[in-house]
């Protein structure tokens, strides 16, 4: 009873209702993709050694920051690694993401950031815990060392 109803549903569909080739579909989706990918690849190559270096230490700064407001303070909002985004996107045209793929070592934001936290972790259990880096410079070096890093993304030209 059922197959008769599956043939009986099932039409023959006419030229126009045809589905494309999948090379159609893909040969459009690699034109569009190169096309807004193209930008942002000029931009990565034009940056020289030092600007990569002092990005890779910004998102390094931001992550850090971030996780110590995370850890310690209950602030899970990102803002700082937020912040740098909007600056780099904005000054330079690539986005934190882009500098964890292609400036760090690991070459996978994924694990640059498991890496990244993995390293605070092991600082934070190094300083005591959250107690023992509050009451330590070390929420001071971590924001100094953010600001430095913004400000000099910021005097970039």
């Amino acid at each position: 009873m059922r197959r008769e109803a599956d043939t009986q549903t099932s039409s023959p569909l006419s030229s126009t209702d045809r589905p494309r080739p999948w090379g159609t579909h893909l040969i459009g989706l690699l034109l569009i993709g190169g096309l807004l990918a193209l930008p942002a690849v000029m931009a990565r190559s034009a940056l020289d050694a030092e600007t990569q270096s002092l990005l890779v230490e910004a998102v390094t700064a931001a992550a850090d920051l971030d996780a110590y407001h995370s850890r310690c303070r209950g602030d899970g909002s990102g803002r700082r690694t937020e912040n740098l985004n909007k600056l780099i996107v904005g000054k330079l045209r690539t986005t934190v993401l882009t500098v964890q793929d292609d400036f760090f070592p690991e070459r996978s934001y994924r694990r640059v950031q498991a890496r990244l936290e993995n390293d605070f972790v092991e600082r934070l259990q190094a300083a005591g815990g959250c107690q023992g880096a509050k009451d330590s410079s070390l929420p001071e070096e971590l924001r100094q060392r953010y600001e430095t890093a913004i400000e000099a993304i910021r005097q970039l030209p």
